[in-house]
């Protein structure tokens, strides 16, 4: 990244200015703006987010804030009601509380000498969720937002129910929210008062994991705040961005495909970070990206910020398996719409492990008739043993059992698939499929002839039946090159009695067929030629989604169930030029210390006596010290997912993390531990909060819940 220093205007900053909310609390921000606005008034940028602006994402902050405030913005970072040294208790995620106070703030910067009565907001994650969903209220002074690794539906495609499947980041991100929303305020900046806001947090606190899992189906408690409940609500200009390595690579295209305002969106080869600040690499100049967006949206400067392609994003070549990488290899790709009119579907039907080409290939990538699937092409019309006999419910009627292909997965199928959302700390992309593949039901092609590129979301329809009445379907594609290697291109999850419903889930009848359809996760990517196409389908994914109550056996009838690829033909002219970003640029960051060393690990155990597998994670960062407040900071989270042989019920999960801040005699730390297991019929959460002066205990409380599993 190039560090600049000489912006085009002079700031100053504020570090800890309050702003009232209508109820008495007081919320704190830091203010950084154009010394000249003390005369000449310029737009407002809010990022409202819980993770301590004074601390935990002070260098982060520290690098895009000043950078934009030195193009002639008021940046202003809020940390929410109940985090860093904001007044308040942070009960859960998203709440209409949460959104009104950000309302209010928005009324609250128009009201500023400094500030010429325009708004945006922006942020990543969070952030990028809050500017969304205050979007969709419509506050009359919001003139665009730039989110970035984001969702607009809060159940389906967040870490909570994919494909409503329960999610093991369910548990590690509230794992992640208990010890953020249980640590105390800076005393430097909120004074003697730091004790009483301390304990205000400690014992008004849940784990909202409990919340979470009491409501297993789609209901109202995830419509709100989803926006795709009504895309019409957002009526400002969106910059929308994400990563492929990201858990929240499919929302861009959704808000690109249902928004009717001026949109944008950018799709990289990213984990969860931010585009200036992305890994894998490369990393963009995103900030010359934001800052075009604001002096056309916010200032009126007409400046082609809408022109060239709606959709820019990274076409990724094909790379070995690996947990982490450096870089991904490809190049950027435009598309001038979206849905694009460039990407056809193509279906292949799946037979007896393989995927065959699809029988007309006039689309299938190349616009002539032909196939990138070598000499394969077999029409197997006449082969076919299965009779549809769909009814009006979606059901078929069982016949020939000869044409089926059937798998029942161990769980250790999952133990290499990574997290639902790479951070790339520590390694967490999936490693080489093939040992996954032993306990799946596998469709190859044959090697492909020529390139094949796809763009969006494949999707696999199964003719199926299984033997329990709640049963779930992990689909993966993988690009397996000619030495074997599988490195997973993307995956999708379907919990099968929510195939028509997540709102009204129903039982599986044993021996029934039925038709279901999973989504897999967005992606471009690039399959060279002698490589095949990999579909695996397993009936766990364990620890990454959370087994059935039971082991299910998948029946899979073949010709009728099928894949399909949205082929982006590889002779369809980019529109858009080879390097359309600059250098990652930023303002220097703050100056910091690593006074203890961080600690990053990545373990899959087997005991082959007790036939234990477990997964243990450690993010450690160590102690870091703040140079310019004196601060020493530390966080260090542990997971462990752990199971036994093929016991479904001996699942398990705990997050537990350790935070820590001291300056001079103030020592202060919060242990969080929270542990999810299960028999067939309940979910049982185990929770501990302790928290320390010094050495001393000064508060703890324990939580035992049970709660019923709702087919899931």
């Amino acid at each position: 990244m190039r560090y600049v220093t000489n912006l085009p205007y002079a700031t100053k900053q504020e570090e800890h200015v309050t702003i009232p909310m209508s109820d008495g609390v007081r919320l704190s921000a830091h203010v950084w703006r154009p010394t000249s606005s003390d005369r000449e008034p310029v737009p407002a940028v809010l990022e409202y987010i819980p993770y301590r602006k004074r601390d935990l994402t002070a260098v982060r902050d520290s690098i895009h804030h000043p950078y934009i405030a030195g193009h002639g913005y008021a940046c202003v970072r809020v940390d929410l009601r109940g985090t860093g040294d904001s007044e308040g208790v942070l009960r859960d995620e998203y709440l209409d509380r949460e959104q009104a106070d950000a309302e209010e703030v928005l009324a609250w910067l128009t009201e500023q000498p400094w500030c010429d009565g325009g708004t945006g907001m922006m942020g990543i994650s969070w952030g990028a969720f809050a500017a969304l969903q205050v979007a969709a209220r419509r506050p009359p002074s919001l003139k665009a937002i730039v989110i970035a690794s984001f969702t607009d539906d809060r159940h389906a495609d967040d870490m909570h129910y994919m494909g409503g499947a329960l999610l093991s980041d369910n548990l590690a991100e509230a794992g992640t929210m208990f010890a953020y929303g249980t640590c105390p305020p800076d005393p430097a900046v909120v004074g003697d008062s730091w004790r009483e806001m301390w304990h205000e947090r400690l014992e008004h606190t849940e784990p909202w994991v409990v919340q979470w899992l009491r409501h297993q189906r789609r209901d109202d408690y995830w419509r709100h705040a989803s926006v795709c409940e009504d895309y019409q609500s957002v009526r400002c200009p969106v910059l929308a961005s994400s990563g492929w390595a990201d858990g929240y690579s499919n929302a861009v295209t959704r808000l690109l495909g249902h928004l009717d305002v001026p949109r944008k969106g950018l799709i990289g080869p990213w984990s969860h970070k931010f585009p200036h600040l992305g890994e894998p690499g490369p990393a963009i100049g995103y900030l010359q990206e934001v800052v075009r967006w604001w002096d056309h949206w916010l200032k009126g400067v007409d400046n082609g910020v809408m022109d060239g392609p709606m959709l820019r994003t990274w076409m990724q070549d094909s790379v070995p398996p690996s947990t982490s990488y450096e870089e991904r290899p490809g190049r950027w790709v435009g598309e001038p719409d979206w849905p694009s009119p460039h990407i056809r579907p193509v279906t292949h039907p799946l037979t007896r492990h393989r995927i065959e080409p699809p029988r007309d290939t006039t689309d299938a990538g190349t616009g002539t008739r032909g196939t990138p699937y070598g000499d394969a092409m077999i029409d197997r019309a006449d082969t076919t043993r299965t009779t549809d006999t769909t009814d009006a419910t979606g059901t078929t009627d069982a016949t020939d059992a000869t044409d089926t292909m059937t798998v029942q997965s161990p769980l250790s199928v999952g133990q290499f698939a990574g997290k639902w959302a790479s951070y790339n700390a520590p390694p967490d992309l999936p490693y080489d499929q093939r040992e996954e593949d032993g306990g799946s039901l596998v469709f190859d092609s044959e090697p492909l002839t020529e390139l094949l590129e796809i763009l969006g979301s494949p999707s696999v329809e199964l003719d199926l039946s299984v033997n329990e009445p709640v049963a779930m379907v992990a689909a993966r594609l993988s690009d397996v090159s000619p030495d074997g290697a599988a490195t997973r291109v993307s995956y999708g999850l379907l919990n099968l009695t929510r195939r028509d419903s997540t709102e009204a889930p129903e039982p599986l009848e044993p021996g029934r067929r039925y038709r279901a359809t999973i989504p897999l996760n967005g992606v471009a990517q690039s399959f060279p030629p002698g490589h095949r196409i990999r579909l695996s389908l397993s009936t766990s994914y364990w620890p990454l989604a959370w087994p059935p109550p039971k082991p299910a056996l998948l029946s899979v009838h073949e010709h009728s169930s099928t894949l399909t690829l949205p082929v982006r033909p590889v002779d369809e002219p980019d529109d858009i030029e080879p390097s359309p970003f600059g250098e990652p640029e930023g303002t220097p960051p703050i100056a910091t210390r690593q006074v203890t060393p961080p600690e990053e690990r990545w373990e899959v155990k087997r005991d082959l006596v007790g036939y234990q597998a477990e997964l243990e994670i450690v993010k450690d960062r160590g102690t870091v010290r703040f140079e310019d407040i004196g601060l020493e900071a530390g966080r260090r989270a542990y997971e462990r997912y752990a199971a036994v042989a093929d016991d479904f019920t001996s699942v398990n999960g705990e997050a537990t993390w350790t935070m820590r801040f001291r300056r001079d005699d103030w020592d202060v730390r919060v242990v969080t531990h929270t542990s999810l297991g299960c028999d067939e019929t309940d979910f049982f959460v185990d929770a501990t909060l302790d928290a320390y002066e010094a050495d001393r205990r000064v508060f703890s409380r324990t939580w035992n819940k049970r709660i019923p599993r709702d087919l899931l």
